[in-house]
């Protein structure tokens, strides 16, 4: 049990955190000055399932000021900050949600937070909307609709959207320029190799560090080790972003070619078994594993435990495993996303950006929702133009503007 003089002590370092988040999210605290006076929520609620740290607090925050019913969950069992949810609770949220709960707990938490009876969602992940699409349809019989902020997850809807089963519409937040150009690339870059010199302590440059997939994130994981000082590989299935892969100066590998060479392994592709028990037996000894795509799916766990004649924990998120040749394999935040699992995940000027963006996604779905057919959408350019046009004026920023000559020229074909 926690006394009060002890859980006081856990809220009032959630709340530093968050206002340390909040100090450094310009964009988020003019939006949601905007917000306190336009109440685009009021009278709604709206279920969050989004990592449940500082920027995300900022976030939930700046939706009650809007007038919402919040209540709030995680997208992972490792990324949830206790403190943070203690201080979100503490002012009264609704806060579902516990560092390290299992599967059981997880789901628990996800249909605890749909039990308001949502009129929106904002997922990452797809989590919530796999719940409102299987066991639980009837908890959202009152949504207008979604927004999603990851990779994964928009993959997840538009696969329902194909097949005819998507519930309710929903805009693909992760789609827009401000978010997987600055999130995916810059944000990812910089958290996964913090996450992972936190994690090991240990030097990146000079070693073979190995990224599975370059996209958006993928490009920032490599782009990052690069500057680090590491001979970078690139794994891909895709041939046009391996070419891009090899004109960016990385090597290019299938994987069972690039698993003897390689010190450190990213897997950042949204897929599964990029790692499996061929690559697990021709590792080097002290081989670095780590996962940044959304599910622990990259990193075949269960065959590398299956291989292993010895597990322990080495160093706080960093489990061992002892091949029968004596060779030491090492999972960093067991297998999960490991910028969220074993450090604080993006900085929070990038999540501005996103969050930015996921506020005002989910004002335009309460203003348009019941107007829109069941479809993923594009996020209209405005919203994005906004959002950049914020961050430049927090920064006393300037840009050019294109005259009406200029307009006319690029407007019209003949000229």
């Amino acid at each position: 049990m926690t006394d009060g003089s002890e859980m006081e002590k856990i809220v009032d370092n959630g709340n530093r955190k968050i206002a340390w988040a909040k100090r450094n999210m310009p964009v988020l605290s003019i939006l949601e000055r905007t917000f306190r006076e336009e109440q685009p929520f009021r009278g709604l609620r709206i279920a969050v399932s989004v990592h449940v740290e500082a920027k995300t607090a900022c976030l939930a925050l700046m939706l009650e000021q809007g007038g919402a019913d919040v209540s709030l969950t995680g997208c992972n069992p490792l990324s949830t900050q206790d403190d943070v949810a203690a201080a979100l609770a503490a002012r009264g949220m609704k806060v579902f949600c516990k560092y390290g709960a299992d599967p059981a707990l997880y789901r628990r938490h996800l249909v605890e937070t749909l039990s308001c009876v949502p009129h929106l969602v904002i997922d990452d992940g797809g989590d919530l909307a796999e719940l409102l699409h299987t066991s639980h349809t009837d908890l959202g019989r009152e949504i207008i609709g979604g927004c999603e902020e990851t990779t994964t997850g928009v993959h997840r809807l538009r696969i329902l959207e194909r097949e005819g089963k998507l519930r309710y519409p929903c805009l693909a937040v992760n789609d827009a320029r401000c978010k997987h150009l600055f999130d995916n690339r810059f944000g990812t870059g910089q958290s996964v190799w913090t996450a992972i010199m936190s994690a090991t302590n240990l030097v990146v440059a000079g070693k073979h560090v190995v990224v599975a997939g370059f996209g958006m994130c993928g490009k920032g994981v490599a782009l990052r080790a690069k500057g680090l000082g590491a001979h970078v590989i690139v794994t891909e299935v895709d041939p046009v972003m391996a070419c891009e892969a090899m004109m960016e100066g990385y090597t290019v590998l299938p994987m069972s070619e690039a698993a003897p060479i390689g010190d450190v392994f990213v897997t950042v592709t949204g897929c599964n078994d990029v790692i499996t028990k061929e690559h697990f037996s021709v590792m080097k000894d002290g081989a670095i594993l780590s996962n940044a795509g959304h599910f622990d799916v990259e990193v075949n766990i269960r065959e590398l435990s299956e291989a292993a004649v010895e597990e322990r924990e080495v160093r706080a998120g960093v489990d061992g495993y002892r091949m029968p040749d004596g060779r030491w394999l090492y999972l960093l935040a067991k297998g999960r996303l490991v910028n969220l699992a074993a450090g604080d995940g993006h900085p929070a000027e990038i999540m501005d950006m996103s969050f930015s963006l996921q506020a005002l996604s989910a004002a335009h779905m309460a203003l348009h929702g019941r107007t829109l057919e069941n479809k993923v959408y594009d996020l209209p350019p405005a919203l994005d133009t906004r959002v950049a046009e914020l961050l430049l004026e927090s920064k006393a920023m300037q840009i050019d503007h294109l005259t009406p000559e200029q307009e006319f020229y690029i407007g019209n074909w003949s000229i």
